[in-house]
C-alpha cells in the first residue's frame, strides 16, 4: 500500500534539528521524499506500524507534528503531480 507520511519538527534548538535528521532517515528507508517534509512508501502493514513506531519514538509530541495517509494499494489514479520534480514510478525498477 501506498502511505503518504508528512512531518512537522520544531527546529528551535539543536535536539529538534536531530530529531528531523533522524525522521529523515528513517523516511528514507522506506520511500521516495517528494518534498522536504514529505514521504510516499510502499510498504506492507506491518512495515507500516514498524515505521510508524519508529517515528513516534523520535518525535517529541509536545513539539512537533506526525501525519500517515493511507492511500491503499490501487493509490495510481489518486496521485496528481503538477510542477517541477518529476514523478517517479513508486514500485518501478530503481537503478542506483
Amino acid at each position: 500500500m501506498l502511505v503518504l507520511i508528512t512531518y512537522d519538527v520544531n527546529t528551535e534548538d539543536a535536539a529538534g534539528k536531530k530529531r528531523l535528521r533522524r525522521i529523515a532517515k528513517q523516511c528514507v528507508n522506506y520511500g521516495q521524499r517528494v518534498q522536504n517534509s514529505v514521504f510516499e512508501c510502499v510498504v506492507d502493514a506491518a512495515q507500516c506500524r514498524q515505521l510508524q513506531h519508529t517515528l513516534i519514538e523520535i518525535m517529541d509530541e509536545s513539539k512537533d507534528s506526525l501525519r500517515f495517509y493511507y492511500l491503499g494499494n490501487r493509490y495510481e489514479n489518486k496521485v496528481e503531480h503538477f510542477g517541477t520534480k518529476e514523478t517517479y514510478e513508486a514500485e518501478g525498477v530503481l537503478m542506483i
